[in-house]
């Protein structure tokens, strides 16, 4: 019996996260947000709500960050918190009651295995929602399913996992019922949308951009004023009830997380240049109460810019650049602190093309396939979604991990792209001088952004390639 592509697709990608995953049952975890979301997983499993820094866990941080007790009344339980989002935390511990602690991480990698591999079927058939031909649909949905960096995700303990599937599943949900008009279905994509934003809130803006793209779904203002609403409603009825949590718990308006004021802080800080920075990282750490921390950053970063305002237009740009980065900055991380030991060089030359090229071989032609593309809903909802989670990141801070929720939406524009050109249709001949000028823009930029990022890395690279570069400790 011959499986429908997207039960092979699925199992294809399955096959591909679960190899890694089984290479490291044995592994701990490594990077502090991992530990953060560990230690609220436990929290909850234990039935201690949502805390951190319970006992345990301070004393085995107290050796590498000072932590001041002195502000907030200490419950050995751990602290109230609302710096991360809820959902994540929530899915981690849901799988530690069912794996028991002991087994915690390999149970955790497995079910994120699941949930990354349905990333190849979603966008299998969001591909086709879109418009896109059989072929071109597969040809995107095996791009997903191969993907180098997706592929070892599950490793991580971190909110991509649960992030990428709610955010695919939320626009799939949106065009099928733009096709329907049933008020259900867009109550249903409010709801994915509503726990998209509680894994991460910078998803928020999307939401609210696509319940204006409802409003003009052309069946009527009434109409499509009443789908916007659903939509609103659906996201709105799940997003409320913990930013009201949150705002009684600090005692002053919150949303779904209280960590805009750090963010911001590692984003603006004289020492950055708009991306993560180690040496920066821990500043405001040692504050244990959200709120003020939060009010501490937010009150940095206004001095930062009172400071050097000019410097503001150079960070944005730096950002953009960070967000569009090649995609081996956790592979030279990993390399430098000896978690695979003394490569050859050839074979650290080959893995650092392997996590770099794949995401040209998908931008480049994704530029083609939405500039050339005729406008239609579908391509006004993905444009929306990509303006809307672009620009946050240029605001507050970047890194090259946050562009990977677009490779989904990045490959089905990248097969347009390619069914574009390979046929050579009249929407390309004909195309305008403007679109020309677009496409050449933002090709000639990307192509800019990613030979300048090797050019400033190219001293690191040659020390990681020279023997002992497994001992170089750089910092993530």
């Amino acid at each position: 019996m011959r499986l429908p592509f997207p039960l092979w697709a699925f199992g294809l990608a399955l096959i591909l996260r679960v190899i890694p995953v089984l290479w490291g049952l044995s592994l701990d975890i490594g990077l502090d947000d991992m530990f953060q979301y560990d230690m609220l997983a436990r929290s909850i499993a234990a039935g201690n709500g949502y805390r951190w820094y319970a006992r345990p866990d301070l004393e085995l941080i107290l050796p590498y960050l000072q932590i001041d007790l002195s502000q907030i009344p200490y419950d050995p339980r751990g602290v109230e918190t609302s710096f991360r989002p809820p959902l994540y935390p929530a899915f981690l511990a849901l799988v530690y009651t069912i794996s028991g602690l002991p087994h915690r991480f390999a149970a955790a990698r497995l079910a994120q295995a699941v949930l990354g591999a349905l990333l190849a079927p979603m966008t299998y058939i969001l591909g086709r929602r879109y418009g896109l031909g059989e072929r071109e649909a597969r040809g995107a949905s095996l791009a997903v399913a191969t993907y180098p960096i997706l592929l070892a995700y599950p490793l991580a303990l971190a909110t991509e996992n649960l992030f990428f599937p709610l955010v695919l599943a939320s626009v799939l949900l949106l065009l099928r019922a733009d096709e329907r008009n049933r008020a259900r279905d867009w109550f249903i994509a409010g709801l994915l949308l509503g726990l998209a934003t509680l894994t991460r809130s910078v998803i928020f803006a999307f939401g609210l951009l696509a319940a204006g793209w409802v409003g003009f779904s052309g069946h009527g203002w009434r109409v499509g004023l009443r789908n916007g609403l659903l939509v609103l409603t659906g996201a709105l009825l799940l997003i409320l009830p913990w930013a009201a949590r949150n705002t009684r718990l600090h005692g002053q308006l919150t949303f779904v997380e209280s960590s805009l004021g750090y963010q911001m802080y590692l984003g603006y800080h004289p020492k950055s240049t708009g991306t993560f920075n180690a040496e920066i990282a821990t500043d405001l750490l040692s504050i244990l109460d959200d709120a003020e921390r939060n009010e501490q950053g937010l009150r940095a970063v206004a001095d930062f810019v009172r400071a050097d305002p000019m410097r503001v237009p150079y960070l944005m740009v730096r950002k953009l650049g960070y967000f569009w980065g090649l995609e081996k900055r956790a592979l030279i991380y990993f390399y430098s602190n000896g978690f695979f030991g003394p490569l050859p060089a050839w074979v650290l030359i080959f893995a650092l093309l392997l996590v770099s090229v794949p995401l040209a071989l998908i931008t480049l032609p994704a530029v083609l396939g939405l500039v050339f593309d005729r406008w239609r809903r579908p391509v006004a909802l993905l444009t929306l979604l990509l303006v809307s989670y672009i620009l946050p990141h240029i605001l507050i801070i970047a890194e090259d991990r946050f562009h990977l929720a677009l490779i989904p939406f990045l490959a089905i524009l990248a097969a347009r792209g390619v069914s574009i050109l390979s046929h050579q249709t009249t929407d390309m001949k004909k195309a305008e001088k403007w679109r020309w000028g677009i496409a050449a823009t933002l090709i000639a930029l990307l192509l800019y952004n990613w030979l300048f990022e090797v050019y400033a890395d190219r001293q690191k690279l040659l020390l990681l390639l020279s023997p002992g570069g497994h001992t170089l400790g750089f910092p993530y």
